[in-house]
Order: C-alpha cells, then structure tokens, then sequence
C-alpha cells in the first residue's frame, strides 16, 4: 500500500480527536489552487465549509449506497461521475475505494471521534494508494459546487472527488478525461474499449450476428461483475445533444441488459417477427434522462406494458436518471464501450482461474525506445519479457499496458500512442531477441495513443517474448505491464545480449562459449502406429552439452508439425545435438527414434562459421539407441539449423 503525500491515516486521526480540532490538510488547501486557477476564475462566490457546517448530522452513507448517489455538478468530469455511479452498484468494489466507512462516519453522539479526517484508496500503476482529505468543500450558497449526492447532507460523493481531485493535483484536472481510466482507478481491473463505431462514423455492428455477440458478451461481463461505461464521441471536443436528446461528449453508465420475450411483453406490434427484443438501461450523471426514442418515458412502447409487467420482466428503473433504449439502437447512437474486467480478484469467484504477473519497465534512450515493428532496425531494441504457455490446448492471455502519465492536468500530459507485439521465440530462450525468426510475429496490439491497452488473444504453448512498445522510435516514458492467464509460468524480462563468460575463464579451468545454434524441427513424417489401442501423441527431446528440453505435445499424429526451435549456446562443436521423438501414453511413454545433427559448418575450416552458417530444412532418419543405436526406425525429422559465432546473433 502506498501512501500518498506520507499522510498517515491512524496517527492524523487520533492525534486531532485528542486535540479536539479538525484536521486541516495543507497540501491540498482550501484556496484556488485546489481548485485550478482557469476553473477559479469561472467560479463566482466560492467558500469552502465543513461538511458539519453545511447540515446538522452529515453522513458519508445516507440509506445506503446506490449508483443514484452522485451527481455531476458544475465540472465537467462526467466520466469521472459516471464511473463512481457504476462503482457504487457493486458494494465490495466500493467499500475498497472507501474502506471502513463506518468507522470514518461522522457521529453526533461521540463528538470525540470527530478529526476531519477521511480516507479513500486508488490503483494507481500497479498498487493500491491511500489519499487523505479533509472534510472541507468548495461550495456557493450553502451547497457543494461540484460533484452531490441527490440525499442532502450525503458526502461520500464529493469527498470522493476531492480525493482523486488531490490525486491529480486539482479540480481542475478532472475537467476532461476518460472514464476507463477511472474504472482502473477505482478498481484495479483491466480497462478494454470496443469501438463500437470508427473514427470515420462507420458502425462496426452492422450485422445482426455481431450485436446479438456483443449484447451477450456484455451481459456476462456485467454478471460477473465487470463495471460497463459508454460514450458518444464529440467531433469538436464539447458537449453537444443530439436528435434524440442524448449528449455527446459525455459518458453514462451502463447498469443493466435484458433479453425481453416479445410475446408475454404487448410489443409485438413494434417487433413483428422477433421472439426477444434486447434492452440496455443506462444511467445519466446529470440525474436526468434525455433519451427521446423508443423505450423513453413517453414512448409508444411503454404503453403495452403495464407496471406489473414492468416489474415481473425487470424493467425497472431506479431514479430519474436512468432509462432504458434497445441494444439496436445502443449500437447506433453509441460510439465507445469502455469495459472494466474484474480479473484475479479474490472478491468474486469466477468459473476461470487466473493468474497476475507484473513488471515496471521504461523505455529509454538509446538502447530500449525501439518503436513499433514497422521500424524494423530498432524494434528488438525494446524492452522484451519472456513467458511459457505450459497448457495442452490454446490458452487465452490478457495484457494490461499502462503508460504512466502523471501530470498537472488531463489536459496537460502527453499520452504517448502505444502498443505490444507478441512473438514465439525457441523453447530455450533466455537472452534478448535479436533477430526474429520468419513467422515468429504471432499478434499484436491497437496502437493507441491512451493510458491502457488492453490485448487479447489465444496462444498454443510454448515460449513467448511479449514486446511492449511507443509507435515512434526514441519516446521515452514508464509503464506498467500485467499479464493475466491460466497455464503461465512467469514473466521475466530479458536483459542480457548472451551469457556470460563463465568462471575461471583465465585460469584455463572453463572453456569459453564457440558459437551459439539455433534449430528448429520444422515436422516428422510416417511415425509408427501403436502396435495397441490409442493415438499416437508425439513430442521432441532435445540434448545438448547436458541441457535437455521438451517440446509441447502434439495429438494423434503421424506426421505432426512441431514448429519448434531451440537455441543452444555451446563450447563443444564437435559434439552433435541429439533430437529424441517419444510418444506421450497415460502410464509410460514410448520412445519413438532418434537421430544426431552436426551443427557446424564444415566448408571453411579457417573460419567454420563464416558470417552464418545457415542451412535448408534437411531430412534427417530416426534411429534406435543404446546396443541398437545402427537400426533404423520408422520415420523421419525435418531440421533446420543456423550456426553463428557471434553469441547475440539470434
């Protein structure tokens, strides 16, 4: 836990319920600079007074919480609003925002408990940070000026703001920012956005099949917990409404969906053909509906539906500003879906099992601001971080990168665009990258110029080196990289070019590495049934100077394909690297054949390596071992095998 600002909650507290007099915090004043001086400036008649000034009993919770708590006031931090009125739905994500809110309550009864004191926690780049605030609030005529509650004398609201408002620097720097970067604040969670219309005003759902997926997906991400935010773009930056009375350039919360039998609903009429229609209810931070179309107060629709109707089929509404409008026209009027997965979180428990790896790393010059992939000479000059995929069928992984951005304002901070490339590196990579394999390029990012990217995707096991990079070459910044999955084994970044020269090197006790060799068994041909019942599930041995490693298992294969590669860094050249096929069985596998490679070039015995010594995929017989190691097997191996007396070749 970090604590912000080295405020330590515990000791301010009791040190001013033993003083008597409320706390108030320095580094964020009472004055204009608390505010942001151009907001100031707007402001007319500010003062700034106790929440115990404004009403008589003042409460953080007032008849529990709800998402109709808070209310966006004269800020233009809707994103912010809305995010905090999504958070407020699920309490176990609040009450992490805002722990021990019953102990922070004001309590006329035991005035000796008072300090001023309150207490609100964060996610920010990679751990929880606990930001402290007094009870001070700017207000105008006896009422807050910026975020309310629709209960009077309610705070948890406004002191939540102040609190991320001390964050960031100011008020101010939250007039204008992204709700998905709220939603990671507020939660730890992994932030995706789905466009759901282009840059260029084109619709991405324009098929039926699409938004019927998309509208089940969203539904099961709300289930399970995830928070749903979404927006309208504003092409000139500002608010704006549009025909239909909804606002662009703000954001609104999405807080249900329901699949609505159309028979047993009177609205057969409106959706000939159809058996269910799908509804999104969304919440509005002003604390007012606009929406104008079907599904709107005075619409056509409600009409065939009485209230009991409503209620039995669950289209309820909980205040004023929520409303309900079809997923057809969500899809159409909405132009961004912000996500926020709950991943590997001990608060809820999920059918999938996953697990967190972190690392903070930066991208500095000359050596690891390489650019993206389409700068092919300086791309591999990134940071890289290799991992294994361990499980038997494809794994599906998530990627979190975050760039760190802290500045005076939204405004003010120069998000660079960014984006990670995944490549399959050999089974035995443990040194940087420096020249990719053909085809190793297995997926890569949006490149997008926000805090987080959020990537997805499904890898087969093996090793993979994760590349997060700027779009341009020579950008520097920090940034965090999470990596979430199932079958994982670490993250670990690759620093070194080659091994070190070992031990005793001048003494003449160790020999110094020769060359280093990369080789890749490509595929096996007419491997030999089992003599008994079951398929034939074949994977590699690879021996070399005592280093061992497996490949991954290929099923029921007589001809499997391996694509699998290696790298071994080797002192002893004139000793071969044996290749082992052996069949996986349930009680004990079966060895298949194998066979010896000389990886050297032998053309120019002055200098065996040349610049590379590069060889075509070569067919290579399996043989028996030990007393039979002369006898011919049934099947083949196709190899390649690269050699290079340069270390960091590969």
């Amino acid at each position: 836990m970090d604590i912000f600002k080295d405020q330590n909650y515990s000791k301010l507290r009791k040190h001013h319920q033993d003083l008597g007099v409320p706390w108030t915090d320095a580094s964020f004043p009472a004055n204009d600079s608390s505010i942001g001086l151009n907001k100031a400036k707007e402001l007319v008649g500010v003062e700034w007074r106790r929440a115990t000034d404004l009403c008589i009993n003042p409460r953080l919770v007032k008849d529990g919480i709800g998402r109709h708590d808070v209310i966006q006031g004269k800020l233009g931090n809707c994103w912010f609003v809305a995010a905090a009125s999504v958070l407020a739905g699920v309490y176990k994500l609040w009450e992490r925002v805002l722990p021990d809110y019953e102990d922070q309550e004001w309590d006329n009864d035991k005035t000796d408990k008072y300090s001023g004191v309150f207490r609100f926690r964060f996610w920010r780049f990679g751990q929880w940070t606990e930001v402290l605030v007094d009870d001070l609030i700017p207000t105008r005529e006896g009422l807050p000026i910026f975020t309310y509650s629709r209960d009077i004398g309610e705070y948890w609201g406004a002191l939540l703001e102040k609190a991320y408002a001390k964050l960031h620097g100011s008020y101010e720097a939250l007039d204008g920012g992204n709700l998905s970067d709220a939603l990671v604040d507020f939660t730890g969670g992994v932030a995706e956005l789905i466009l759901l219309q282009t840059e260029n005003g084109v619709n991405n759902f324009k098929d039926d099949d699409a938004r019927l997926d998309l509208f089940s997906r969203i539904s099961k991400e709300v289930e399970e917990h995830a928070l749903v935010c979404c927006a309208i773009r504003s092409s000139g930056g500002g608010v704006e409404r549009t025909e239909q009375g909804l606002v662009r350039g703000h954001a609104y919360g999405i807080t249900a969906l329901k699949r609505v039998p159309i028979g047993s609903s009177g609205l057969t009429a409106f959706f000939k053909g159809r058996d269910k229609i799908s509804l999104v209810r969304l919440r509005n931070p002003w604390g007012e509906k606009e929406w104008t179309g079907p599904f709107s107060d005075k619409s056509a629709e409600w009409k065939t539906i009485s209230e009991r109707q409503r209620e039995k089929i669950g289209l309820v509404t909980e205040d004023d500003g929520e409303f309900w409008m079809s997923w057809d026209d969500f899809v159409v009027w909405f132009t961004d879906l912000s996500i926020n997965h709950l991943i590997n979180t001990s608060l809820f428990s999920f059918t999938k099992t996953w697990k967190q790896f972190k690392k903070i790393g930066c991208w500095v010059r000359p050596n690891r601001a390489g650019g993206c992939v389409n700068h092919k000479e300086t791309f591999l000059n990134n940071p890289q971080y290799r991992f294994d995929v361990t499980g038997k069928e494809e794994e599906e992984i998530i990627i979190q990168l975050t760039q760190k951005d802290f500045g005076s304002t939204f405004i003010d901070r120069k998000k660079l665009v960014i984006g990670v490339q995944l490549l399959r590196v050999e089974g035995t990579r443990k040194y940087r990258v420096h020249e990719a394999q053909t085809g190793s390029e297995v997926d890569s990012s949006d490149y997008i110029r926000s805090r987080h990217i959020f990537f997805k995707t499904k890898l087969k096991a093996g090793r993979y080196v994760v590349l997060p990079t700027t779009f341009n070459p020579g950008e520097e910044g920090e940034f965090l990289l999470r990596l979430f999955g199932d079958a994982l084994t670490g993250l670990v970044e690759l620093v070194d070019d080659q091994p070190p020269d070992p031990p005793c090197l001048a003494c003449g006790l160790a020999k110094n590495y020769q060359a280093v060799t990369r080789l890749t068994v490509s595929s096996a041909q007419d491997l030999p049934k089992k003599s008994s019942i079951g398929s034939c599930d074949p994977y590699l041995v690879v021996k070399c100077e005592g280093e061992s490693v497996r490949s991954p298992i290929v099923t029921n294969a007589l001809n499997p394909r391996f694509n699998f590669s290696v790298v071994f860094f080797r002192k002893k050249l004139d000793k071969p690297i044996k290749i082992q096929v052996w069949d996986n069985n349930l009680m004990i596998d079966s060895f298949l054949g194998q066979t010896a490679v000389e990886a050297k070039d032998k053309s120019d015995p002055s200098n065996p390596f040349g610049n590379a010594s590069a060889r075509g995929e070569q067919k290579f017989d399996l043989f028996d071992r030990g007393r039979n190691k002369e006898e011919k097997l049934p099947g083949v191996l196709n190899i390649i095998t690269e050699t290079h007396g340069d270390l960091s070749a590969f």
